[in-house]
């Protein structure tokens, strides 16, 4: 499912002459039966807007252009998908994922930033973990990108566009250089950046070619996936984990590492996940005498008491 479908000139054109949000809304509403937020339709607006601006300035015209694109068995949603062919007609798919941040500060979480959402500072994904875990998971689920003789080559990056690059920024942290370079973060001042890396995937026309390809296959398992949930079965930490998943995850285990020696719980409230299943087998990243306890798991939240023991003597 998505909200939006058309070629790259036509969203440009919809960006432009404000008629993009309009469109997102009236879509949102006929699949869910309510509008959706007053701050998602500004964020359409605002970031849609500037992308549309990248676009223009790489001459697209032809490409195909997704937004809103629903993950297959999840409710996660595709900032935007764009398509085309690379310069030796390979069929290619970028996913960007888009963000209005304009500062950022260290988490203690492995794969977290703190940001200021929702009128509050919050751990949230670095956005190079988010899209590139939304990249693993359609890999790993739609045919689309690993079926057939010639599957669509996926590649994923994150435009923040009121992102000022500051020297020693939290975004560009040590301990995300992996991520970064895999999935790269363009900041406000590095559009160029985010142009030639389009260009190098999708410059070539066939884009709406592709984007039909995407649209008319289908979820279904890959084999890479089922190999996923025989390791889980076997104890071992496999899933893509998904946004605030992940981020409990994290949470969980930075939380662990810093508990005295009395028990705490944590309780994780939402809908049911594969977050609080791995936790009880996933010992291995805690501190040497700490262990993780699942004390219930109803539909909807679970109770995890940490215990870190300390030798006595």
């Amino acid at each position: 499912m998505k909200l939006y479908s058309g070629t790259s000139s036509q969203f440009v054109e919809d960006a432009t002459f404000n008629r993009i949000a309009g469109k997102l809304r009236s879509a949102f509403f006929a699949a869910y039966g309510f509008n959706p937020s007053e701050g998602e339709e500004r964020s359409w607006r605002n970031s849609l807007r500037a992308l549309s601006n990248v676009f223009q300035f790489a001459q697209f015209q032809t490409q195909g252009v997704l937004l809103e694109y629903q993950l297959p068995m999840t409710s996660r949603r595709l900032d935007c998908l764009v398509t085309g062919r690379s310069e030796d007609g390979q069929d290619q798919g970028v996913i960007i994922e888009l963000k209005q941040w304009e500062e950022s500060t260290e988490s203690d979480g492995e794969n977290e930033v703190l940001t200021y959402l929702g009128g509050g500072l919050r751990d949230v994904l670095h956005p190079s973990v988010q899209v590139g875990r939304y990249e693993m998971y359609l890999t790993d689920t739609h045919t689309a990108f690993y079926g057939g003789d010639s599957p669509v080559s996926l590649s994923s990056c994150s435009y923040l566009h009121n992102y000022p690059l500051i020297s020693g920024d939290a975004i560009f942290a040590a301990k995300f250089k992996d991520v970064l370079t895999r999935w790269p973060v363009f900041t406000s001042d590095a559009v160029g950046g985010l142009e030639d890396f389009l260009i190098s995937r999708v410059s070539e026309p066939g884009g709406m070619d592709v984007l039909r390809r995407v649209e008319e296959s289908e979820y279904r398992p890959s084999k890479k996936l089922m190999d996923h949930v025989a390791n889980v079965i076997d104890g071992k930490h496999e899933y893509v984990l998904l946004d605030e998943q992940l981020v409990v995850y994290d949470k969980v285990l930075a939380v662990t590492n810093q508990v005295s020696g009395d028990p705490h719980v944590i309780i994780v409230k939402g809908g049911p996940g594969i977050t609080t299943h791995n936790m009880p087998q996933d010992q291995r990243h805690l501190p040497k005498h700490g262990r993780i306890e699942r004390l219930f798991d109803p539909v909807g939240s679970c109770g995890l008491r940490l215990v870190r023991a300390f030798r006595r003597g």
